[in-house]
């Protein structure tokens, strides 16, 4: 098992993964894990959904990219080893041939209910990591239900009328070589005294 730093240096967010699906006892673990994140208030306001249908995650991964707005992109280039809708205009899912995908939902009108949703992601993306599965953290969770077909998921799935979906954690198991990490960018860190 390796330390917790080391995981944070490990982990990369991968867009291409292999046919195989994810464990439920897996899939309840890395929920647990978001459900210890931390949050404003330590109110615990984020739902978590896990999907292990892959027809299903497709479905949503079409609706996920549907209204992909490519205008507001900076730069234009993520990864020859893990492209990304960035680099290939041509997919059409956001999601990447995922088997799991979980959604996080937060409520609309909460201040912090962003960065607790995405805080709820990157303890459950570190958890994936521990368990040996692969994952990537993918927004554009609002325009994703934003429609008609979005709209009847979550009334189906019984999500409150105030919540809406904020982020999206991608798990399954890379298909190819796992990426090395990208040289750290320098002067990011600074430190006042």
């Amino acid at each position: 098992m390796m330390e917790l730093f080391e995981l944070m240096k490990h982990r990369r967010s991968i867009r291409k993964y292999q046919d195989r699906q994810v464990s439920r006892q897996d899939l309840e673990k890395i929920i647990e894990a978001g459900t210890y994140a931390p949050n404003a208030g330590g109110g615990q306001r984020s739902i978590i959904l896990g999907i292990r249908n892959q027809a299903l995650v497709e479905k949503i991964g079409r609706l996920n990219l549907a209204s992909f707005d490519r205008s507001r992109l900076v730069g234009g280039y993520v990864s020859k080893e893990q492209p990304s809708v960035i680099d290939d205009p041509s997919m059409k899912s956001g999601f990447y041939g995922a088997p799991t995908v979980c959604v996080i939902f937060a409520q609309k009108d909460f201040l912090y209910s962003i960065p607790d949703a995405f805080c709820c992601a990157e303890n459950m993306v570190l958890m994936a990591a521990e368990l040996g599965i692969s994952s990537c953290i993918i927004a554009r969770g609002e325009e994703t239900f934003d429609n008609e077909a979005g709209a009847e998921f979550l009334q189906e799935w019984e999500i409150p009328a105030n919540y809406i979906a904020r982020c999206f954690v991608l798990l399954g198991y890379c298909d190819g070589e796992y990426p090395q990490a990208k040289p750290r960018k320098e002067s990011r860190c600074k430190i006042v005294e």
